[in-house]
């Protein structure tokens, strides 16, 4: 695989089943993109955060942080708590101003409530802070590299683009519906729309509605937006990407290919004198034949099983030389 082709896009979501090696592949692709002169931002959207182990150096706290080795790399660790709590605020402050200029006599907190803890509260927190980089923080950047959470959270995460721009759409639709009625009644007609678009709910929710459809036409762009996916040559990290590699192209998003990691070579199974290791190398190549049957299209490189973890620089350093380079044997 080329650098060029992985870096042919702007930004790069890396995805996977729990455990595969997202993270690690996302690392290696910013780094690599990094170091053919480009200006990369690799944004850790997991809750459970480890590009700071990944680099053996301090990129917590939510705040944008030059990786130390390798030139023109930011990373930043999304911190989702205090994320959502203030996507929290922010909804409740929408919610409690629709209710008001809408002279809706009713208390708006149980709604508050339903609208801020619904399963997906957390994915639409995440979604907006995605919408905030493509279309703010990322502008800077060449490249944007998002090491997204479990691949069903990175699904519905993206897939919500779908569901947030309905959800805008709505809202503005009722909020105007609601201002032209109270309006009526009191102002010229000429004068209506005039005070609605005054009307600061109308004016944030436009200001959404932009941001989104900014983010929205990025995503659905396969010369912008490219998603990889990360497997293991065992059943149900496959499974789990013939699935959702169906439900991204359903929403639009432009595949990128699939890298399978934790491959064993024939020559480490030759240092095993215990038969182990030939039994898993045995059942690798089993689901090896199966990823090249069903998804060979899609795969673009191949990454070794290593005896430690993989850290820092010199260990991402590797995993690019496996992508380039290795074939299982």
């Amino acid at each position: 695989m080329d650098v060029k082709e992985l870096a042919k896009a702007k930004y790069i979501f890396v995805g996977g089943k729990g455990g595969v090696g997202k993270t690690v592949s996302a690392g290696a692709m910013a780094a690599e993109i990094a170091r053919q002169g480009k200006r990369v931002l690799l944004a850790s959207l997991n809750p459970v955060h480890s590009l700071s182990s990944l680099f053996m150096q301090d990129l917590s706290g939510g705040t944008f942080k030059n990786v130390q080795g390798v030139e023109g790399l930011t990373a930043i660790e999304v911190e989702i708590n205090d994320l959502i709590e203030r996507y929290r605020s922010n909804m409740a402050a929408r919610l409690k101003e629709f209710f008001k200029w809408a002279e809706i006599p009713i208390n708006p907190e149980p709604f508050i409530q339903i609208a801020t803890t619904n399963p997906a509260f957390q994915e639409s927190a995440m979604f907006d802070k995605v919408m905030d980089i493509i279309v703010g923080e990322g502008g800077k950047y060449d490249v944007v590299v998002f090491d997204t959470a479990a691949v069903a959270n990175a699904v519905r995460l993206i897939g919500l683009s779908k569901l947030y721009g309905l959800w805008l759409a709505r809202m503005m639709q009722s909020r105007r519906e609601a201002q032209e009625y109270r309006l009526k009644l009191s102002v010229r007609k000429e004068k209506v729309m005039e005070e609605i678009k005054k009307d600061p709910v109308v004016a944030d929710l436009l200001s959404l509605y932009e941001k989104f459809t900014k983010s929205r036409e990025a995503l659905t762009d396969p010369s912008k937006t490219l998603f990889y996916f990360v497997t293991t040559p065992e059943s149900l990290p496959i499974s789990v990407v013939k699935r959702f590699i169906n439900m991204v192209q359903a929403f639009n998003i432009p595949v990128g290919g699939i890298f399978v990691n934790m491959v064993l070579d024939r020559a480490d199974v030759s240092s095993d004198p215990t038969g182990y290791l030939r039994s898993k190398w045995e059942e690798q190549h089993h689901y090896l034949d199966i990823i090249n049957r069903d998804l060979g299209e899609h795969v673009k490189g191949y990454i070794r099983m290593y005896p430690t973890e993989i850290r820092g620089l010199e260990g991402l350093n590797n995993v690019i030389k496996d992508v380039y380079e290795f074939t299982p044997s």
